[in-house]
């Protein structure tokens, strides 16, 4: 009998047991990587007040993610704005309300669609190219030899993208908001035939400086997760190539993810 069950093959899990597997699986490595990047984060802060100041590394990476997302943030919002006052107007043509066009279109801008926006076009543009660069450089040993020279590698590499995502995404939202309500204003006032001193004032009447003080609040939280997380990722990539391409595609879910997720707790931390 004994030699009958040691020739028996091994029984295959079941589904249910696959299942509970694969998603206590999932749910380790996610909390690893929050607090890998929580840590990461405490890392980048630490360093950010240590000398030498690495201006030039700075500068450089306000150029890449800001002024080099200039085009494609402006471009977004002003369709963006375009899009959101005609399906508006068209909603308020049925309640004879056109002139709630301007103040619709203005707050869900500043409070909701211009700091996302802003932060997915920077994810997509900045922080892919972040993941990729360090991932790259880990892969091919260029981090260690920071190390080997006593070049703190974080303090070299990642602390100027993480300040100047944290400075730059609030900058480009303001962008955002700007050309969102201009091609508001042109599908309203030129298509539409909404009064334009109607539009002004209404949006002046019902927009406040908290809204814009909100979005851009949400706006350097964004800054901040994006950065860290495609830091993180990239930082740590392993496995070559092929590594890279997945450290990278994991950034961009994770970037995505952490912007809805932050997007409704700092809402509901604000109000």
């Amino acid at each position: 009998m004994a030699t009958e069950n040691a020739d028996q093959p091994p029984k295959e899990p079941s589904l249910l047991q696959q299942s509970v597997e694969n998603f206590g699986k999932g749910a380790v490595a996610a909390i690893s990587d929050v607090g890998g990047v929580a840590y990461l984060g405490f890392q980048v802060f630490r360093w950010t007040f240590r000398r030498p100041f690495r201006l030039q590394n700075f500068f450089a990476q306000l150029d890449f993610v800001g002024v080099g997302s200039i085009f494609i943030v402006g471009l977004t919002g002003m369709f963006t704005g375009m899009v959101m006052a005609h399906q508006s107007a068209r909603a308020f043509e049925l309640f004879d309300a056109e002139s709630m066009v301007g103040p619709t279109v203005a707050l869900t801008l500043t409070r909701e669609l211009a700091p996302v926006f802003s932060a997915l076009m920077v994810t997509m543009r900045a922080g892919s190219s972040m993941c990729t660069e360090l991932g790259t450089m880990r892969v091919t040993e260029q981090v260690d030899a920071l190390e080997t020279m006593a070049v703190n590698p974080i303090q070299y590499l990642l602390v100027p993208r993480v300040l100047s995502s944290l400075i730059m995404v609030p900058a480009l939202t303001m962008l955002f908001n700007t050309a969102g309500m201009g091609g508001s204003y042109m599908v309203s006032v030129i298509l539409k035939g909404i009064s334009a001193g109607t539009f002004l004032n209404r949006t002046q009447q019902w927009l406040d400086p908290i809204d814009l003080y909100e979005g851009l609040i949400k706006a350097a939280v964004f800054g901040l997760s994006v950065s860290l997380v495609c830091c993180y990722k990239g930082f740590n990539a392993s496995g070559g190539a092929k590594g890279v391409g997945q450290a990278t595609t994991q950034a961009m879910v994770a970037s995505a993810l952490s912007i809805f997720i932050l997007d409704f707790v700092v809402g509901v931390m604000l109000h």
